[in-house]
């Protein structure tokens, strides 16, 4: 009976208080909003410079090939001045050109010779021009040996296979790792300033003088927060699947238990950082400080883990949001496959253990 009244108590103060309502539905849909439609990794339509100092046949069929790609976006330059200035002044990401002996070259046994300069400024963009160009170049010499009946001597065949994520969308990726970031925002945040609430409105001596353990008033105060979360975890799936078009391959109650260990890891920091701080603000800047930045930049969501230095690849381990990452990405991509699934749930129960027991701990009947 003590504990329903803890809850339904709390409960009510939740529906008095709209902040944690927006915090729980509404800041989940601003976030997949934005990151949905305003981040992408992807690089389509890139504007790159083909600059043909002796325009001919052979120089519009490799032009054509260029505007065939959705990749890229040629824009026909008179010169290398023309070319440069747009370059300079960051109209186009790259200049091709085909200088004025390029057809006489082609049909020699060495073989004609391409120019490409690429603004380097953003690297991963270079790179996937690059690769781009050089992806367009050996699909048009393939299909000029095939149009002029001769085999294009090529030593090795590539035949790619993109397994998960044929499409090569970046939203797809990105996607399920937000609704981490989200459930730690929802976990973290909210259960932060429910204890510091307590302490600021004085509330919390009236707590003490009943009798109520303080076990029941940590679970009492729990229960809610995950019910809230959970609400917000099937708000955001339902809008990955329905709005994006992720796909969802995976089991629904894989993704409901994975769910449930990572939002009571989120509820556990949280409520330890409330415990604290025993105030509203710094509880608020320390849950953004400790959970949402680690989760944000060292858990895998838009940073690969492998390509971080040594010594910041071991502090990713302690950061909850990176075993949940690899989870709900495995099963939007993927399905249920137990390798990743499994040790990544051990990590998550381990963590939410620690933090839920160091909060109790840490938790006291007393004004001290």
């Amino acid at each position: 009976m003590r504990l329903r009244g803890l809850i339904r108590k709390e409960f009510l103060q939740v529906l008095r208080d709209p902040s944690s309502i927006a915090i729980a539905f509404l800041m989940p849909v601003l976030l997949l909003l934005l990151f949905g439609y305003g981040v992408s990794l992807d690089a389509e339509h890139v504007p790159v410079a083909l600059v043909a100092e002796q325009p001919n046949a052979d120089t519009e069929s490799f032009a054509g090939a260029f505007r065939q790609s959705r990749y890229l976006s040629p824009v026909g330059m008179p010169g290398m001045r023309e070319a440069v200035a747009a370059m300079n002044n960051r109209r186009v990401d790259a200049i091709i050109r085909l200088k004025e002996d390029f057809s006489r070259r082609m049909r020699s046994p060495d073989g004609a010779a391409i120019q490409v300069i690429v603004n380097g400024i953003d690297a991963n963009n270079a790179r996937l021009v690059q690769g781009y160009v050089e992806g367009v170049w050996s699909k048009w010499l393939q299909s000029e040996a095939l149009a002029g009946g001769r085999p294009l001597d090529i030593p090795v065949q590539v035949e790619e296979r993109v397994w998960f994520n044929s499409e090569l969308k970046s939203r797809n990726f990105i996607v399920p790792g937000l609704i981490a970031i989200i459930m730690t925002l929802i976990g973290a945040l909210l259960t932060a300033m429910v204890m510091a609430r307590e302490w600021e409105r004085g509330t919390m001596e009236a707590l003490m003088v009943t009798p109520v353990t303080i076990r029941e008033v940590i679970v009492g105060k729990l229960i809610p927060y995950y019910i809230l979360g959970m609400g917000g975890m099937a708000l955001s799936v339902v809008m990955a699947v329905g709005l994006f078009g992720v796909p969802l391959k995976g089991s629904l109650w894989v993704l409901f238990l994975a769910s449930s260990l990572f939002l009571l890891t989120a509820l556990g920091m949280g409520m330890l950082i409330s415990v604290v701080a025993r105030n509203q603000f710094v509880a608020g800047q320390a849950a953004i400080i400790v959970t949402f930045l680690p989760a944000f930049i060292l858990s895998g969501f838009l940073f690969d883990i492998s390509s971080m230095p040594a010594p910041v690849q071991v502090i990713t381990h302690a950061v909850a949001a990176r075993y949940f990452i690899a989870i709900l990405q495995t099963l939007f991509l993927a399905g249920d496959v137990w390798p990743v699934i499994l040790p990544n749930a051990a990590a998550l129960i381990l963590m939410a253990g620690f933090f839920l027991g160091l909060a109790r701990k840490k938790s006291r009947k007393s004004l001290d």
